[in-house]
């Protein structure tokens, strides 16, 4: 999946503070590129390179790593098992599931969110692919470091002001580490909501998306009957096909990957297909998809932002747009240009957030009319596209 660039946090430079990552993979070609990659950040290591789930399960808590990259398929005890049984060892420990692009290993992958995985990464189908392979080092190596430094800034017990306050528990959002108490946080801008009638929802997703988006279409039913929701989230084709059916069943509402050409209706949720763009264009008096194989943007495809930006040429100043988790600030441009048109922003808080780097870049630009926990999103809709302008 490719994921935005992202400014890293500070280098750790100390060995006793590097980021501790397990590689559990039963290819030795695998686990041997994923530890070199980690062996040239610095601030993170190697705790273990280790074949099996078993391994991994009977040697965690001599290890105490603070990451684990998690194959799927391997022998004696493949990931899936091992996930529960290493959490029960480390609750606070951060899973990154890795598999290849299959529809099983994309439903595995769902699976383990929902068991507790913190993030999954497909990896490339032959590490000889040049572009594959750097996509996947590159994504990878940020989701260690992000997911791994937030989970131990949750942990500490002397948090600062600049960090992340103590997450309020989403629904059906599995939250697996220990946190501190909540700190005091400077108020961020809030922009007043749009007094011109939303026609349209507009969501944008990355990393934690899967979760948040499924826990927000559940409650927005009364939304989406009555206006067309349209979703980009970063993901790899397969991961999307499955996702659209996941959200089908969380919202009882047809979902399904955008299809070109096809007329967006009010009563259903279209979303992004994994390796393509997805736009809107006028088509008569209609709306129709428009889908692209054009580079990514923001290093994404899909991503946010085309979505964002093809939106005001259709609906102007009748979009509401969402912000969810997620790496980098793609979906933050495209924001600004929905709320010059009349449009309104909301975002995901820092505290609900598995990453706030996308709804953290929307709210620090001073465009979100409402900076919200995730489980507060969806009646704020329902109240918003009743007619409520507050």
């Amino acid at each position: 999946m490719s994921v935005a660039l992202t400014k890293s946090p500070p280098p750790i430079s100390t060995r006793q503070d590097k980021l501790r990552v397990m590689v559990v993979d039963d290819s030795v070609v695998i686990r041997g590129m994923i530890s070199r990659w980690i062996g040239a950040e610095p601030d993170m290591e190697v705790s273990a390179s280790l074949r099996t789930g078993l391994d991994a399960v009977n040697q965690i808590e001599r290890i105490k790593p603070d990451v684990a990259v998690l194959d799927i398929e391997m022998p004696e005890l493949d990931g899936i098992s091992a996930l529960p049984q290493l959490l029960a060892k480390k609750r606070d420990l951060v899973i990154i599931m890795a598999s290849t692009l299959t529809r099983r290993n994309a439903e595995i992958s769902f699976k383990a969110l929902s068991l507790g995985a913190s993030d999954y990464i497909p990896k490339p189908e032959s590490t000889r692919e040049a572009t594959a392979a750097e996509t996947f080092h590159h994504d990878l190596i940020q989701k260690i470091r992000h997911l791994g430094a937030r989970a131990r800034r949750r942990a500490s017990p002397a948090a600062s002001p600049s960090m992340a306050p103590a997450p309020e528990r989403a629904r059906d959002v599995p939250v697996h580490h220990p946190v501190a108490a909540p700190v005091a946080q400077l108020p961020l801008a809030r922009r007043p909501f749009s007094m011109l009638a939303p026609r349209v929802l507009l969501i944008g997703s990355s990393t934690g998306g899967p979760q948040a988006l499924m826990t927000l279409v559940a409650d927005i039913g009364p939304v989406i009957d009555r206006f067309p929701v349209l979703i980009t989230q970063h993901m790899p084709p397969t991961f999307t096909t499955i996702l659209a059916e996941h959200l089908a069943r969380a919202s009882r509402r047809p979902a399904h990957e955008a299809v070109d050409g096809e007329i967006v209706k009010p009563g259903r949720i279209y979303l992004a297909p994994g390796g393509r763009h997805m736009r809107v264009v006028r088509h008569g008096a209609e709306t129709a998809i428009a889908l692209d194989d054009g580079p990514p943007v923001n290093f994404c495809k899909p991503a946010v932002d085309p979505l964002f930006n093809s939106a005001i040429d259709v609906w102007q100043g009748g979009i509401m747009s969402v912000i969810l988790t997620g790496m980098g600030s793609d979906g933050m441009r495209g924001g600004k240009d929905i709320v010059a048109a009349g449009g309104s922003v909301i975002a995901q808080d820092e505290a609900t957030s598995v990453v706030w780097g996308m709804p953290g870049a929307a709210a620090n630009a001073g465009i979100c009319a409402a900076v919200l926990p995730l489980n507060q999103i969806a009646p704020k809709l329902v109240r918003l596209f009743s007619g409520d302008r507050s």
